[in-house]
């Protein structure tokens, strides 16, 4: 696709924002009707799969420039679930989680089953299992973390932008665990994995503090996000949400490696870090 010929969800969306947006609103509401009239009105073919519409804009295709350039500095707009069969256009402070380049690199032997690493079907099934088998998440939290659920799939209760009612909306996690700290609180951990080209988005991010929030109201909810990088390096994402602003609060890259790669100058490095953290 070039960028100067938006493709379908991209014109929908353009067209739609163009009509509701007034200078000044940090949301924009919509409807599957208004891409379906919207559809009708530029006299393209009318979409087969609204949702597939709606996640190309949230995962795949930018939003145009002319939507993206109404945002206020240092904002981006991001399509939230506004209720049943609606969507909201949101200003937020970032939309795709990117890694950060240049941060260290922490590596860590691969306690990965040879039989795993054979078998593993997909990048994110792959990035799963050895966040599973090293556990990453004990490392990355500090947590005593056990494994409760793979791909939850689930509905959340939201306020309907449009009319006010509450409407349900289905979610899907793709992992879910519990965390113990020292203290003995309970922590619930929902995890978001992508590998390959895919990206991650704050909006699952969102939806992961609202399960955590209505199915365990009791827990303290601690959404994190894993990516594969470069050369099968992992990153791992923290996440915060004060108000209506959920912000990234810590990232560690990680690289699993045979346990004899790892010689006694690089352990001793790790221990005095660990040692100077700890002060």
């Amino acid at each position: 696709m070039s960028e100067k010929t938006p493709n379908l969800a991209q014109q929908l969306i353009e067209k739609i924002f163009a009509e509701k947006y007034r200078p000044g609103t940090l949301e924009v509401s919509f409807t599957r009707d208004d891409l379906i009239a919207a559809a009708e009105t530029l006299g393209v073919a009318r979409p087969k799969n609204i949702g597939d519409i709606v996640y190309s804009l949230r995962y795949r295709a930018p939003l145009p420039e002319t939507v993206q350039c109404q945002a206020p500095p240092g904002r981006v707009w991001a399509i939230f679930p506004g209720g049943n069969a609606v969507y909201t256009l949101r200003t937020v402070p970032f939309n795709l989680i990117e890694p950060r380049q240049g941060l260290r690199v922490i590596r860590l032997p691969d306690s990965t089953p040879g039989v795993i690493n054979k078998y593993s079907l997909s990048d994110e099934q792959a990035l799963l299992a050895r966040v599973r088998y090293n556990r990453l998440l004990d490392v990355f939290t500090g947590l005593s973390c056990y494994p409760l659920q793979s791909h939850l799939r689930t509905s959340i209760t939201i306020t309907n932008a449009i009319d006010g009612t509450p409407s349900s909306s289905q979610v899907e996690t793709d992992d879910l665990y519990i965390g113990l700290d020292k203290h003995g609180a309970h922590h619930i951990l929902p995890v978001q994995a992508k590998g390959g080209s895919d990206v991650l988005s704050v909006i699952q991010i969102w939806q992961d503090f609202q399960v955590a929030e209505q199915k365990f109201p009791d827990l303290i909810a601690c959404p994190v996000a894993a990516q594969f990088l470069e050369d099968g390096v992992i990153a791992l994402f923290e996440f915060e949400e004060t108000g209506d602003e959920i912000t990234i609060t810590r990232e560690c890259h990680y690289n699993l490696v045979p346990p004899e790669e790892l010689g006694p100058d690089e352990l001793a490095t790790y221990r005095t870090a660990s040692q100077h953290a700890s002060r």
